[in-house]
């Protein structure tokens, strides 16, 4: 029987990422992911739900992001698998968590919006970064639905 564990999602980052070194000195990328969805309640009436993911990515991942200057606010498509993790916090309670490892990414951002701080250093913004074959430019992007007009649609 054959299984599978892979997560594909388009969404804007909620704050920054934070990019720091675990125990073992390898260098780690983590950041908050918001994707919204839109339903009718039982009324009839159209309601959005925004659901945050917790993205971790690793290596040279984590250089790819500090060289692009991904931050707060872009739109990004990820692409990875589900992992759980567990913890005791500082009151003794056990903490859970689903985080989603990510193995490649596509910034969906133009340069010109969020401030133009955006400094793509010989990287475009058709470009991915598949973990394991290192970054490669794609000249189609992941995602071809029209991306909203205003700012309305943010879910911040």
């Amino acid at each position: 029987m054959a299984y599978l564990n892979k997560v594909m999602l388009i969404g804007n980052l909620g704050k920054d990422p934070v990019i720091s070194a675990s125990p073992n000195g390898r260098k780690r990328v983590t950041f908050s992911l918001a994707t919204s969805r839109r339903y009718k309640d039982n009324n009839g009436e159209m309601k959005e739900q925004t659901d945050w993911h917790n993205i971790v990515g690793w290596g040279k991942t984590a250089d790819v992001f500090e060289q692009l200057g991904i931050h707060k606010g872009m739109s990004l498509y990820v692409e990875g698998s589900l992992t759980n993790r567990s913890w005791t916090d500082q009151n003794g309670q056990k903490r859970y968590s689903t985080d989603v490892n990510m193995d490649t990414f596509q910034l969906l951002t133009p340069r010109n919006q969020n401030g133009g701080s955006f400094q793509s250093g010989g990287f475009n913004q058709s470009s991915n970064f598949n973990q394991s074959n290192g970054y490669s430019q794609s000249s189609a992007p992941a995602y071809d639905a029209p991306m909203p007009e205003g700012d309305e649609d943010l879910p911040f």
